[in-house]
């Protein structure tokens, strides 16, 4: 089994900052891209930004230059640092890692459970 445990979310105003944190820990043999989506009430779930193994990253407009995703791979771990949050930023966030749990087994994505990020002065 595989598990993804999600931490950092919370209330925030405004122009502030949250540091969301993703670990995988579970039956992984390697671990490819690894990425945050997020779902605002009423809207479809929606790619924040993405990173592959060998670091090369993308983002949704509405988050370039705000948000920074990293990946320390030692431990299975996928950052997203959210500056100058904005109330459209509000969402349930979700991780997302593509993995392998055996030699020969194929690439599977695994969700997080989500953390709720709320910008509200």
């Amino acid at each position: 089994q595989v598990q993804l445990v999600e931490s950092g979310g919370g209330l925030v105003q405004p122009g502030g900052s949250l540091r969301l944190s993703c670990a995988a820990s579970g039956s992984i043999f390697s671990i490819y891209d690894m990425g945050w989506y997020r779902q605002a009430p009423g809207r479809q779930r929606e790619l924040v930004a993405r990173i592959t193994s060998i670091d090369s990253t993308n983002y949704a407009d509405s988050v370039k230059g705000r948000f920074t995703i990293s990946r320390d791979n030692a431990k299975n771990t996928v950052h997203l640092q959210m500056n100058s949050l904005k109330a459209e930023d509000t969402a349930v966030y979700y991780c997302n890692v593509d993995l392998k749990t055996g030699w020969g087994r194929p690439a599977t994505p695994y969700w997080g459970q989500g953390t709720q990020v709320t910008v509200s002065s």
